[in-house]
């Protein structure tokens, strides 16, 4: 095959993906649009919150409790913080902690969970039974009391969390694995004489990803909202970063006076959640085969 011919293929195949892109977007129901549009904005203000914020994370230049004006959208909160400055680089830091949380622990859980179904034996029950200890425990309670032993900080929040997580992960990624190691397109696999890494990743994987994808938007969700749980409690995202968690502590006695600050992060967090529950919906019916009832 020449270069030319390939370079066309290759041109052809990105067409056929992006026209498949389109198709599957303007099927999508409008709960699912408008949750992709929320994300859009919130992975924007996360990536370019140095730019998008007037101020920067930490000053602390002006006066205490300003009320909302051109220069200040939001106010300020008691420190002299812009609010609108802060709220934007929570969104850097609470979404991107808890994406690399949710990346590590689907990356953990789902390889022990496959591992798992393919082993079988002593290694299955071992990791099996040392799960269900670790599911006996609340997420919260545990945290709480590994970030105080151990201390606080986001690296170690991150692996808390990411361990405690990987546990969920485990059991959906073993239960499904379990069910895709015994059918026929596996069996013929490995009469062919294929290796493991073959059968893993040509023949369970592309079979199981579906609901690990949906998962994964769950898992994302819980993590989320259980760092902002941690950064109210005090023990999770640390000043001077922002956090919405942290934002909705430190300014929550101002409800009182009648100050609307501590509503924003809140606004921003059950936003975030709503919105990626709605696309996670979406996609399990999507890939489910499920339909409206219309």
């Amino acid at each position: 095959m020449s270069a030319i011919q390939l370079e066309t293929r290759l041109i052809k195949g990105r067409r056929t993906l992006w026209q498949n892109i389109v198709r599957t977007l303007k099927a999508s129901p409008n709960s699912a649009r408008f949750g992709m549009i929320v994300m859009l904005i919130y992975a924007l203000c996360a990536i370019f919150a140095p730019w998008i914020a007037p101020f920067p994370e930490a000053d602390t230049s002006a006066k205490g409790m300003l009320p909302s004006s051109w220069t200040h959208i939001m106010g300020t909160d008691q420190t002299g913080h812009d609010f609108f400055s802060r709220l934007i680089f929570a969104a850097r830091n609470t979404i991107g902690i808890a994406l690399i949380t949710a990346l590590l622990s689907f990356f953990v859980g789902s390889t022990l969970g496959i591992t798992a179904a393919l082993q079988r034996g002593w290694f299955d029950q071992g990791v099996s039974r040392v799960v269900d200890a670790f599911l006996a425990i609340p997420v919260l309670i545990f945290a709480l009391m590994m970030l105080s032993v151990i201390g606080k900080g986001v690296f170690n929040l991150i692996m808390i969390l990411a361990l405690l997580d990987a546990t969920r992960v485990f059991r959906l990624a073993r239960a499904v694995a379990l069910n895709a190691v015994v059918m026929d397109y596996v069996e013929s696999a490995r009469l062919r004489g294929e290796g493991t890494r073959w059968i893993v990743f040509r023949e369970i994987v592309p079979n199981i990803l579906p609901p690990l994808i949906t998962e994964f938007g769950l898992r994302f969700c819980f993590v989320f909202l259980t760092i902002a749980a941690l950064s109210f409690l005090g023990v999770g995202i640390q000043p001077p970063s922002a956090d919405w968690g942290s934002m909705v502590a430190e300014n929550k006695s101002l409800i009182s006076y009648g100050y609307a600050l501590p509503l924003y992060p809140a606004f921003a967090i059950a936003l975030l959640t709503v919105a990626v529950n709605l696309v996670v919906d979406w996609f399990l019916q999507r890939t489910s085969g499920l339909r409206d009832g219309k």
